[in-house]
């Protein structure tokens, strides 16, 4: 019998292609429009932007502009430096190196199915895509070079006038056509051919040890109504396994630091005490191939996750109360939050989202580098 869904899942889940192209009733000239080839189970009201449709020439620009390491300000780096493909556009570090061995003090995020995102970066800095993919190239940790010398350099460049002219219509390169090419090509790193896609679709079956670790995934444990539950479903929602799209509701405090340690984080965006230690709830796409975990880096395994959530949450005013009243036997009466899951149901949840892993994502030719 397959597992079946909470009902919520088929609301997030709604059924439908994302669709922004063009039709022969209302012929275009200029950009030639695309449609985002999402699967029909990805959520289909996320509008595309009216200002920046996706275009074939923009999403082009962009990929070139995504792999171009003019943009840092010793040409050592680009975006793909530390998103690169192989390992789902993370980097394998707990810290990125920037440009002269600079370090920063976030995990660089794996970048898939990023249309269904409104709020980007660790702390939701990034209130677009847009405005999040310009901000590297000025950061002193990464690129480290001012906006209008990226300007000033593709503009100097023989092709690139050429290449925006395609894309926008204009030889006048900008920060903000900068912004929309890159979040053009992003929007396309659409993670949806692994082996969960390819059980929705009905076209394999899991291995009971998966299957066993799907139900724990999508389940949130009561004890009472003897429900066990892995309880992660409750901030990597539905199919995109992601948080929740609509402003900082996918933000959450995992527990990971106690109270005195909850300075980073959405607070410092929102100055709200609320939003303390709150961090946003990555999408788990390829999470096999994005190690290390977690906003600093601080879990080298999946093991090491599960271990956290299972015996090692810390309590805090702002802990997520998901978080704090989730757990899969009735209390002892102690003050500890675990979740009292078994080796085994651990290994059954780690076996599941092995199967979130998306060969054909991580070495697809439209997503490569370009220069090489």
């Amino acid at each position: 019998m397959r597992f079946q869904f909470p009902a919520w899942l088929g609301l997030i889940c709604v059924c439908g292609l994302v669709s922004c192209g063009n039709t022969e009733e209302n012929p275009i000239s200029g950009p030639s429009q695309i449609s985002l080839d999402g699967p029909d189970y990805f959520p289909a009201n996320i509008a595309m932007p009216a200002d920046n449709p996706l275009t074939m020439e923009g999403v082009q620009l962009g990929r070139l502009l995504f792999y171009e390491k003019k943009l840092s300000s010793d040409g050592t780096i680009s975006c793909g430096s530390c998103h690169q493909q192989q390992k789902a556009f993370s980097d394998g570090k707990q810290f990125s190196l920037g440009v002269s061995d600079s370090i920063g003090n976030m995990n660089a995020m794996s970048l898939s199915n990023l249309h269904w995102q409104n709020k980007f970066f660790w702390n939701g800095r990034g209130a677009s895509l847009e405005a999040q993919a310009v901000q590297p190239i000025e950061d002193q940790r990464e690129m480290n070079l001012p906006i209008e010398e990226a300007v000033s350099r593709l503009q100097a460049d023989s092709q690139y006038p050429s290449h925006f002219k395609s894309a926008f219509g204009t030889e006048e390169i900008t920060s903000d056509l900068i912004g929309k090419a890159l979040a053009q090509f992003e929007r396309t790193l659409i993670s949806a051919n692994s082996k969960f896609d390819a059980w929705i679709r009905n076209d394999v079956e899991l291995t009971t040890e998966e299957q066993l670790g799907l139900e724990l995934f999508f389940t949130h444990p009561d004890p009472k109504l003897q429900l066990r539950g892995g309880n992660c479903s409750d901030c990597h929602l539905g199919f995109l396994t992601t948080g929740d799209p609509n402003g900082f509701s996918g933000f959450h405090n995992n527990g990971l630091d106690a109270e005195e340690n909850l300075q980073m984080g959405l607070m410092k965006v929102t100055g709200n005490p609320f939003d303390k230690g709150k961090f946003k709830a990555p999408g788990l796409r390829n999470i096999a191939l994005t190690a290390p975990y977690m906003h600093d880096g601080r879990f080298g395994t999946l093991e090491e996750v599960l271990d956290h959530y299972n015996d090692h949450i810390q309590n805090s005013s702002t802990l997520d109360v998901l978080i704090l009243e989730a757990n899969n036997e009735l209390s002892d009466g102690s003050d500890a939050i675990k979740l009292h899951l078994s080796e085994g149901e651990k290994k059954a949840i780690i076996a599941f989202l092995h199967t979130l892993t998306d060969q054909q994502f991580i070495t697809d030719s439209k997503f490569s580098n370009p220069f090489n």
